[in-house]
């Protein structure tokens, strides 16, 4: 009697430790697909951001080289349509995201934030070219405003 006593307790333990194993692993599973969404999310905002401060930048140095003949016109259409085909590829992630990323595989999820990162990874020096390229031309506009239109 003992015996069958002390075996059905070891036996109500195991199946303890392995019913607190298994909650364990779907607990960090599913805190490691939320972490996954959450960082998706996160960074299709950044992205966005990005991409529409780069709009901006780009409208804005047309617009003042719109104001000086002297400049070379650049192509203002094409940077727009670029900007305008990175949001609509944007929303196009975003899309999956509602509708794919819940039933996605963590790999699916991991992939997915590795191909945010590595594309706002080659946005940043465009916008930081950007940058320097607005507060070159700022310059330019200051000293051709200073000299006169005369000179």
């Amino acid at each position: 009697m003992n015996a069958y006593l002390t075996l059905g307790s070891v036996a109500l333990f195991l199946v303890l430790v392995a019913a607190v194993a298994v909650t364990l692993w779907y607990r960090r599973r599913n805190d490691r697909r939320s972490h996954s969404l959450h960082q998706l999310l996160e960074l299709a905002d950044r992205l966005e951001g990005d991409l529409k401060t780069c709009r901006a930048g780009l409208q804005q140095a047309h617009a003042v080289m719109s104001l000086n003949p002297d400049l070379p016109a650049a192509s203002e259409q094409e940077a727009r349509h670029a900007i305008e085909a990175g949001l609509r590829s944007l929303l196009q992630q975003r899309i999956w995201i509602r509708d794919e990323a819940p039933r996605a595989s963590q790999d699916q999820l991991d992939g997915a934030v590795s191909t945010m990162i590595e594309t706002r990874g080659r946005l940043a020096p465009l916008l930081e070219a950007l940058d320097q390229a607005q507060h070159a031309l700022d310059d330019a506009m200051r000293e051709h405003i200073q000299r006169g239109p005369e000179a």
